[in-house]
Protein backbone atom coordinates (compact mmCIF):
# COMPACT_ATOMS: atom_id res chain seq x y z
CA UNK A 1 0.00 0.00 0.00
CA UNK A 2 3.15 2.15 -0.37
CA UNK A 3 1.71 4.33 -3.40
CA UNK A 4 -1.14 5.72 -1.21
CA UNK A 5 1.32 7.06 1.11
CA UNK A 6 3.16 8.64 -1.48
CA UNK A 7 0.07 9.78 -3.03
CA UNK A 8 -1.06 11.57 -0.75
CA UNK A 9 2.45 13.24 0.06
CA UNK A 10 2.44 14.03 -3.31
CA UNK A 11 -0.83 16.10 -3.83
CA UNK A 12 0.05 19.06 -2.31
CA UNK A 13 2.93 19.25 -4.19
CA UNK A 14 1.36 18.32 -7.30
CA UNK A 15 -1.50 20.49 -6.81
CA UNK A 16 1.09 23.31 -6.25
CA UNK A 17 2.56 22.55 -9.82
CA UNK A 18 -0.40 22.43 -11.84
CA UNK A 19 -1.77 25.34 -10.43
CA UNK A 20 1.10 27.22 -12.22
CA UNK A 21 0.49 24.86 -15.33
CA UNK A 22 -2.85 26.50 -15.39
CA UNK A 23 -1.90 29.92 -15.02
CA UNK A 24 1.09 29.29 -17.37
CA UNK A 25 -1.62 27.70 -20.03
CA UNK A 26 -3.53 31.13 -19.80
CA UNK A 27 -0.82 33.40 -20.12
CA UNK A 28 0.59 31.27 -23.25
CA UNK A 29 -3.02 31.68 -24.62
CA UNK A 30 -2.82 35.49 -23.95
CA UNK A 31 0.25 35.31 -26.31
CA UNK A 32 -0.77 33.39 -29.01
CA UNK A 33 -4.23 35.29 -28.77
CA UNK A 34 -2.46 38.99 -29.56
CA UNK A 35 -2.01 37.50 -33.44
CA UNK A 36 -5.63 35.90 -33.72
CA UNK A 37 -8.49 38.06 -35.10
CA UNK A 38 -10.71 37.64 -32.11
CA UNK A 39 -14.21 38.41 -34.88
CA UNK A 40 -17.12 36.25 -33.86
CA UNK A 41 -17.51 33.28 -36.23
CA UNK A 42 -20.14 30.12 -37.15
CA UNK A 43 -17.58 28.18 -37.26
CA UNK A 44 -13.82 27.98 -36.95
CA UNK A 45 -11.18 26.15 -39.07
CA UNK A 46 -8.82 25.83 -35.93
CA UNK A 47 -10.30 26.82 -32.70
CA UNK A 48 -8.91 26.28 -29.82
CA UNK A 49 -8.90 23.53 -27.69
CA UNK A 50 -9.51 23.70 -24.04
CA UNK A 51 -10.66 21.27 -20.86
CA UNK A 52 -11.64 22.27 -17.67
CA UNK A 53 -11.54 20.14 -14.64
CA UNK A 54 -10.78 19.86 -10.85
CA UNK A 55 -7.14 18.28 -10.53
CA UNK A 56 -4.71 16.29 -12.60
CA UNK A 57 -3.58 14.53 -9.52
CA UNK A 58 -6.42 12.63 -8.85
CA UNK A 59 -6.17 9.57 -11.15
CA UNK A 60 -9.83 10.20 -12.40
CA UNK A 61 -8.96 13.34 -13.89
CA UNK A 62 -5.74 12.39 -15.49
CA UNK A 63 -7.46 9.41 -17.37
CA UNK A 64 -9.92 12.63 -18.88
CA UNK A 65 -7.14 14.84 -19.76
CA UNK A 66 -5.19 12.06 -21.11
CA UNK A 67 -8.03 11.13 -23.31
CA UNK A 68 -8.42 14.94 -24.21
CA UNK A 69 -4.54 14.50 -24.95
CA UNK A 70 -5.21 11.68 -27.29
CA UNK A 71 -7.50 13.10 -29.15
CA UNK A 72 -5.62 16.56 -29.81
CA UNK A 73 -3.03 14.30 -31.35
CA UNK A 74 -5.13 12.38 -33.68
CA UNK A 75 -5.91 16.15 -35.53
CA UNK A 76 -1.83 15.87 -35.65
CA UNK A 77 -1.09 18.44 -32.85
CA UNK A 78 1.15 18.30 -29.74
CA UNK A 79 -0.45 17.80 -26.32
CA UNK A 80 0.18 21.60 -25.64
CA UNK A 81 -1.96 22.33 -28.14
CA UNK A 82 -4.58 20.99 -25.06
CA UNK A 83 -5.62 24.43 -22.83
CA UNK A 84 -5.46 23.08 -19.52
CA UNK A 85 -8.26 25.04 -17.11
CA UNK A 86 -7.37 23.44 -13.64
CA UNK A 87 -10.20 24.82 -10.72
CA UNK A 88 -9.13 22.98 -7.88
CA UNK A 89 -12.37 22.56 -6.99
CA UNK A 90 -13.75 25.59 -7.09
CA UNK A 91 -16.39 26.87 -9.16
CA UNK A 92 -15.33 30.26 -8.90
CA UNK A 93 -12.15 29.60 -10.30
CA UNK A 94 -13.72 27.97 -13.29
CA UNK A 95 -15.92 30.42 -14.35
CA UNK A 96 -13.36 33.25 -14.17
CA UNK A 97 -10.57 30.85 -15.81
CA UNK A 98 -13.72 30.18 -18.71
CA UNK A 99 -14.68 33.73 -19.18
CA UNK A 100 -10.85 34.76 -19.45
CA UNK A 101 -10.44 32.19 -22.21
CA UNK A 102 -13.02 33.76 -23.91
CA UNK A 103 -12.18 37.09 -23.26
CA UNK A 104 -9.17 36.32 -25.26
CA UNK A 105 -10.38 34.05 -28.19
CA UNK A 106 -14.00 35.02 -28.12
CA UNK A 107 -15.94 32.42 -30.73
CA UNK A 108 -12.82 30.93 -31.39
CA UNK A 109 -13.02 28.18 -28.21
CA UNK A 110 -13.87 24.51 -28.51
CA UNK A 111 -14.52 24.06 -24.62
CA UNK A 112 -14.67 20.64 -22.76
CA UNK A 113 -15.68 21.13 -19.23
CA UNK A 114 -17.07 19.86 -15.59
CA UNK A 115 -18.48 23.24 -14.15
CA UNK A 116 -17.28 21.27 -10.75
CA UNK A 117 -20.84 21.70 -9.13
CA UNK A 118 -24.49 21.86 -10.71
CA UNK A 119 -25.62 25.52 -10.35
CA UNK A 120 -22.10 26.44 -12.04
CA UNK A 121 -23.37 24.84 -15.40
CA UNK A 122 -25.44 27.53 -16.08
CA UNK A 123 -23.18 30.62 -16.03
CA UNK A 124 -20.30 28.82 -17.26
CA UNK A 125 -22.32 27.76 -20.91
CA UNK A 126 -24.50 31.42 -20.95
CA UNK A 127 -20.88 33.02 -21.27
CA UNK A 128 -19.93 30.66 -23.94
CA UNK A 129 -23.35 30.82 -25.94
CA UNK A 130 -22.50 34.99 -25.36
CA UNK A 131 -19.20 34.50 -27.14
CA UNK A 132 -20.46 32.11 -30.08
CA UNK A 133 -17.96 29.71 -28.32
CA UNK A 134 -18.59 25.75 -28.29
CA UNK A 135 -18.80 23.99 -25.47
CA UNK A 136 -19.58 20.33 -24.32
CA UNK A 137 -20.43 19.05 -20.49
CA UNK A 138 -19.86 16.54 -18.31
CA UNK A 139 -21.27 15.51 -14.78
CA UNK A 140 -22.70 18.58 -13.52
CA UNK A 141 -25.86 20.58 -14.74
CA UNK A 142 -29.20 21.10 -12.82
CA UNK A 143 -31.86 19.13 -14.40
CA UNK A 144 -33.68 22.34 -16.03
CA UNK A 145 -30.43 23.30 -18.22
CA UNK A 146 -30.46 21.65 -21.76
CA UNK A 147 -28.04 22.13 -24.43
CA UNK A 148 -30.94 22.61 -26.89
CA UNK A 149 -32.42 25.72 -25.62
CA UNK A 150 -28.53 27.16 -26.68
CA UNK A 151 -28.62 26.43 -29.99
CA UNK A 152 -25.73 24.97 -31.38
CA UNK A 153 -23.25 26.66 -28.62
CA UNK A 154 -24.39 24.34 -25.78
CA UNK A 155 -22.90 21.48 -27.80
CA UNK A 156 -23.42 18.35 -25.40
CA UNK A 157 -23.83 17.34 -21.86
CA UNK A 158 -22.63 13.68 -20.87
CA UNK A 159 -23.08 12.21 -17.32
CA UNK A 160 -23.32 8.68 -16.01
CA UNK A 161 -26.13 6.72 -14.56
CA UNK A 162 -24.46 6.39 -11.12
CA UNK A 163 -27.67 5.07 -9.42
CA UNK A 164 -27.57 1.14 -10.24
CA UNK A 165 -23.80 0.86 -10.45
CA UNK A 166 -23.71 2.24 -6.85
CA UNK A 167 -26.27 -0.17 -5.45
CA UNK A 168 -24.49 -3.16 -7.19
CA UNK A 169 -21.64 -2.08 -5.39
CA UNK A 170 -23.46 -1.40 -1.91
CA UNK A 171 -24.75 -5.17 -2.89
CA UNK A 172 -21.49 -6.73 -3.10
CA UNK A 173 -20.35 -5.14 0.12
CA UNK A 174 -23.44 -5.78 2.16
CA UNK A 175 -22.96 -9.54 0.71
CA UNK A 176 -19.13 -9.70 2.09
CA UNK A 177 -20.23 -8.59 5.46
CA UNK A 178 -22.70 -11.61 5.90
CA UNK A 179 -25.78 -9.10 5.73
CA UNK A 180 -25.20 -7.44 8.90
CA UNK A 181 -23.55 -5.09 10.66
CA UNK A 182 -22.34 -1.34 10.74
CA UNK A 183 -21.82 0.61 7.64
CA UNK A 184 -20.44 4.05 6.69
CA UNK A 185 -20.49 6.14 3.79
CA UNK A 186 -18.06 8.49 2.97
CA UNK A 187 -19.28 11.15 0.01
CA UNK A 188 -18.53 13.23 -2.80
CA UNK A 189 -19.37 16.81 -2.70
CA UNK A 190 -22.88 16.93 -1.61
CA UNK A 191 -24.06 19.75 -4.65
CA UNK A 192 -22.50 17.39 -7.15
CA UNK A 193 -24.44 14.83 -9.44
CA UNK A 194 -22.44 11.93 -8.46
CA UNK A 195 -22.53 12.29 -5.10
CA UNK A 196 -25.90 12.33 -4.65
CA UNK A 197 -26.55 9.59 -7.16
CA UNK A 198 -23.70 7.18 -5.74
CA UNK A 199 -25.14 7.84 -1.86
CA UNK A 200 -29.24 7.13 -3.44
CA UNK A 201 -27.88 3.80 -4.88
CA UNK A 202 -26.52 2.81 -1.78
CA UNK A 203 -29.56 3.56 0.40
CA UNK A 204 -32.07 1.84 -2.47
CA UNK A 205 -29.24 -1.33 -1.14
CA UNK A 206 -29.86 -0.72 2.08
CA UNK A 207 -34.04 -1.80 1.70
CA UNK A 208 -32.61 -4.89 1.07
CA UNK A 209 -30.66 -5.35 3.77
CA UNK A 210 -32.73 -5.07 7.09
CA UNK A 211 -29.72 -6.08 9.49
CA UNK A 212 -27.18 -3.54 7.96
CA UNK A 213 -26.89 -0.69 10.13
CA UNK A 214 -26.03 2.79 8.41
CA UNK A 215 -23.71 4.29 10.72
CA UNK A 216 -23.20 7.62 9.37
CA UNK A 217 -22.61 9.73 5.84
CA UNK A 218 -20.30 12.09 5.30
CA UNK A 219 -19.04 14.33 2.75
CA UNK A 220 -15.08 13.99 2.07
CA UNK A 221 -15.44 16.08 -1.48
CA UNK A 222 -13.54 13.40 -3.50
CA UNK A 223 -10.81 13.69 -1.40
CA UNK A 224 -7.93 11.56 -0.46
CA UNK A 225 -6.54 13.49 2.30
CA UNK A 226 -10.18 14.71 3.57
CA UNK A 227 -11.43 10.55 3.26
CA UNK A 228 -8.65 9.59 5.61
CA UNK A 229 -9.39 12.32 8.51
CA UNK A 230 -12.75 11.15 8.20
CA UNK A 231 -12.69 7.61 8.15
CA UNK A 232 -10.31 8.36 11.48
CA UNK A 233 -13.18 9.96 12.85
CA UNK A 234 -15.24 7.30 12.29
CA UNK A 235 -13.00 4.51 13.66
CA UNK A 236 -12.54 6.97 16.93
CA UNK A 237 -16.69 7.39 16.93
CA UNK A 238 -17.68 4.22 16.05
CA UNK A 239 -14.54 1.42 16.46
CA UNK A 240 -15.49 -2.03 15.99
CA UNK A 241 -19.14 -1.37 14.98
CA UNK A 242 -17.90 -0.54 11.50
CA UNK A 243 -17.82 -3.81 9.38
CA UNK A 244 -17.33 -2.21 5.93
CA UNK A 245 -17.46 1.21 3.95
CA UNK A 246 -18.99 2.27 1.17
CA UNK A 247 -17.12 4.66 -0.79
CA UNK A 248 -18.14 7.47 -3.47
CA UNK A 249 -15.08 6.78 -5.06
CA UNK A 250 -11.80 5.30 -5.57
CA UNK A 251 -9.59 8.27 -4.54
CA UNK A 252 -11.67 7.94 -1.07
CA UNK A 253 -11.07 4.81 -0.56
CA UNK A 254 -7.23 5.26 -0.83
CA UNK A 255 -7.71 7.56 2.19
CA UNK A 256 -9.95 5.16 3.93
CA UNK A 257 -7.26 2.40 3.43
CA UNK A 258 -4.67 4.44 4.95
CA UNK A 259 -6.90 5.14 8.23
CA UNK A 260 -7.96 1.64 8.74
CA UNK A 261 -3.82 0.89 8.34
CA UNK A 262 -3.08 3.02 10.81
CA UNK A 263 -5.44 1.41 13.53
CA UNK A 264 -4.11 -1.86 12.20
CA UNK A 265 -7.11 -3.24 10.66
CA UNK A 266 -5.98 -5.04 6.84
CA UNK A 267 -9.28 -6.90 5.49
CA UNK A 268 -12.25 -4.45 6.34
CA UNK A 269 -14.75 -5.02 3.23
CA UNK A 270 -14.48 -1.44 1.22
CA UNK A 271 -16.28 -0.98 -2.14
CA UNK A 272 -15.49 2.38 -4.59
CA UNK A 273 -16.59 3.97 -7.41
CA UNK A 274 -14.67 5.41 -10.96
CA UNK A 275 -12.31 2.43 -12.11
CA UNK A 276 -9.39 4.25 -11.40
CA UNK A 277 -5.82 1.65 -12.41
CA UNK A 278 -4.63 1.68 -9.18
CA UNK A 279 -8.20 1.08 -7.49
CA UNK A 280 -8.23 -2.08 -9.89
CA UNK A 281 -5.03 -3.08 -9.22
CA UNK A 282 -6.53 -3.12 -5.26
CA UNK A 283 -9.60 -5.29 -6.74
CA UNK A 284 -7.28 -7.79 -8.16
CA UNK A 285 -5.52 -8.12 -4.96
CA UNK A 286 -8.85 -8.41 -2.77
CA UNK A 287 -8.34 -5.30 -0.96
CA UNK A 288 -11.17 -2.94 -2.80
CA UNK A 289 -14.08 -5.70 -3.34
CA UNK A 290 -15.54 -3.85 -6.14
CA UNK A 291 -15.32 -0.56 -8.80
CA UNK A 292 -17.16 0.88 -11.27
CA UNK A 293 -15.23 2.20 -13.98
CA UNK A 294 -16.55 5.15 -16.34
CA UNK A 295 -14.02 5.09 -18.94
CA UNK A 296 -12.95 8.03 -18.43
CA UNK A 297 -9.96 8.32 -21.32
CA UNK A 298 -13.22 7.73 -23.76
CA UNK A 299 -15.30 10.58 -22.02
CA UNK A 300 -12.11 13.10 -22.10
CA UNK A 301 -11.72 12.81 -25.86
CA UNK A 302 -14.77 12.44 -26.59
CA UNK A 303 -16.49 15.66 -24.82
CA UNK A 304 -13.56 17.22 -26.37
CA UNK A 305 -13.95 15.76 -29.95
CA UNK A 306 -17.74 17.00 -29.85
CA UNK A 307 -17.13 20.74 -28.88
CA UNK A 308 -14.54 20.65 -31.70
CA UNK A 309 -16.46 18.79 -34.50
CA UNK A 310 -19.25 21.51 -33.67
CA UNK A 311 -17.02 24.34 -33.75
CA UNK A 312 -15.49 23.30 -37.29
CA UNK A 313 -18.75 23.09 -38.94
CA UNK A 314 -18.57 19.14 -38.74
CA UNK A 315 -21.78 18.70 -37.86
CA UNK A 316 -24.63 21.09 -36.36
CA UNK A 317 -26.19 20.65 -32.87
CA UNK A 318 -29.74 21.75 -33.26
CA UNK A 319 -29.83 19.20 -36.16
CA UNK A 320 -28.79 16.20 -33.83
CA UNK A 321 -31.89 14.68 -31.49
CA UNK A 322 -32.16 15.18 -28.08
CA UNK A 323 -30.14 11.94 -27.47
CA UNK A 324 -26.98 13.34 -28.72
CA UNK A 325 -26.97 16.66 -26.75
CA UNK A 326 -27.71 14.84 -23.66
CA UNK A 327 -27.02 11.32 -22.75
CA UNK A 328 -25.13 8.83 -20.41
CA UNK A 329 -21.69 7.46 -20.12
CA UNK A 330 -20.51 3.79 -20.03
CA UNK A 331 -20.48 2.18 -16.83
CA UNK A 332 -18.74 -1.13 -16.08
CA UNK A 333 -18.93 -3.09 -12.44
CA UNK A 334 -15.61 -4.61 -11.84
CA UNK A 335 -15.38 -7.09 -8.98
CA UNK A 336 -12.57 -9.34 -7.71
CA UNK A 337 -13.51 -12.00 -9.96
CA UNK A 338 -13.35 -10.23 -13.68
CA UNK A 339 -10.75 -7.46 -12.39
CA UNK A 340 -7.81 -8.74 -14.22
CA UNK A 341 -9.16 -9.70 -17.24
CA UNK A 342 -10.88 -6.13 -17.23
CA UNK A 343 -7.47 -4.58 -16.39
CA UNK A 344 -5.60 -6.26 -19.27
CA UNK A 345 -8.36 -5.10 -21.56
CA UNK A 346 -8.76 -1.31 -20.60
CA UNK A 347 -6.21 -0.44 -17.54
CA UNK A 348 -2.59 -1.79 -18.85
CA UNK A 349 -3.48 -0.05 -22.61
CA UNK A 350 -5.71 1.86 -23.87
CA UNK A 351 -8.10 0.83 -26.51
CA UNK A 352 -7.76 2.71 -30.02
CA UNK A 353 -11.22 4.95 -30.55
CA UNK A 354 -12.30 6.75 -33.75
CA UNK A 355 -12.75 10.30 -31.87
CA UNK A 356 -15.59 10.99 -34.69
CA UNK A 357 -17.93 8.24 -33.38
CA UNK A 358 -19.32 10.46 -30.94
CA UNK A 359 -22.26 8.35 -29.47
CA UNK A 360 -20.45 5.05 -30.18
CA UNK A 361 -20.76 4.46 -26.04
CA UNK A 362 -23.55 6.24 -25.37
CA UNK A 363 -25.95 4.81 -22.72
CA UNK A 364 -29.11 6.52 -24.50
CA UNK A 365 -30.63 9.60 -23.47
CA UNK A 366 -30.76 11.12 -19.76
CA UNK A 367 -33.93 10.75 -17.82
CA UNK A 368 -34.94 12.45 -15.42
CA UNK A 369 -37.67 12.14 -12.32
Amino acid sequence: MSFIRKYIEQQTINRRNLLLMSAYGLCGAAVTSAMKPHAAKAASSDPQIAWSYRDRTNPYWNAIVSGGNAFVQSLGKPERALINLINEGSSEKSLSDIQSLLSRYGSNVALAVDPNDMPNCRPVVEAVSKAQAYASTIWNKTDDLHPWDFGDHYVSHMTWSDVGPSEQTARVLFDAMGGKGGVVHLGGITSNNPAIERLAGFRNALKAYPNIELLAVQAADWDTQKANQVMSGFLTRYGDAIKGVHCASDTMAYGVIEALRAEGIENMPIVSYDGNPQAVDLVTKGKILATVFTNPYWAGGITASLAYYAATGVFKPSAEPKEHREFYGPTTLVTTKDARDFKAKYIDTNPNYDWKKFWALSGGQIQYK
